[in-house]
């Protein structure tokens, strides 16, 4: 019988099938899963070989850079950079700074200080990013380097080249 050739063949599919829907709920299941933050760690303090200019409004006479060699991607997928803004006056300030571009969120971690130290940011949890305000580094860096179109850099690599192909 025609027919009997086709049972054999759908019983050995059945397997895979439910194989396949349990790997779909297995993967709802790693969604619902609360994001969970890994400790960052401090970058050495950035020098000035490995700065790299980026543009942030021609509202402002600051210049912004980000450290090269401190760029990462975290497995909890925070991006973390080391940032140095120059006031028109000469004043530098750094920071070491994360980025999440799934919440659209940042964080302060530490500051840095002239004689190459860093001191570690208090009390500074993950807040918005101001989206609206054209002198937002953070909103260049998400938008133009670190989470163009919404979608994560994968690693320090490439965000670095991000960084350079603008800078040109």
């Amino acid at each position: 019988m025609p027919g009997m050739k086709i049972l054999p063949a759908l019983l050995l599919c059945l397997p895979l099938a439910a194989h396949a829907e349990w790997m779909d709920f297995e993967h709802e299941f790693d969604q619902d899963k609360p994001w969970v933050e890994v400790a960052a760690k401090l970058p050495p303090y950035p020098k000035a070989e490995n700065l790299i200019s980026f543009n942030v409004s021609s509202a402002t006479r600051n210049k912004f850079f980000v450290d090269a060699e401190s760029i990462s991607v975290g497995t909890d997928n925070v991006v973390r950079y080391t940032v140095l803004i120059e006031a028109a006056g000469g004043a530098k300030n750094v920071s070491y700074e994360g980025l999440r571009c799934e919440s659209g969120e940042r964080r302060l971690y530490a500051y840095g200080h002239a004689d190459g130290t860093w001191s570690k940011a208090r009390n500074a949890g993950w807040e918005p990013i101001k989206f609206r305000s054209l002198l937002s580094y953070h909103k260049a860096l998400f938008e133009d380097h670190f989470c163009r179109d919404g979608i994560r850099v994968k690693d320090g690599k490439e965000a670095v080249q991000s960084l350079r192909r603008a800078a040109r």
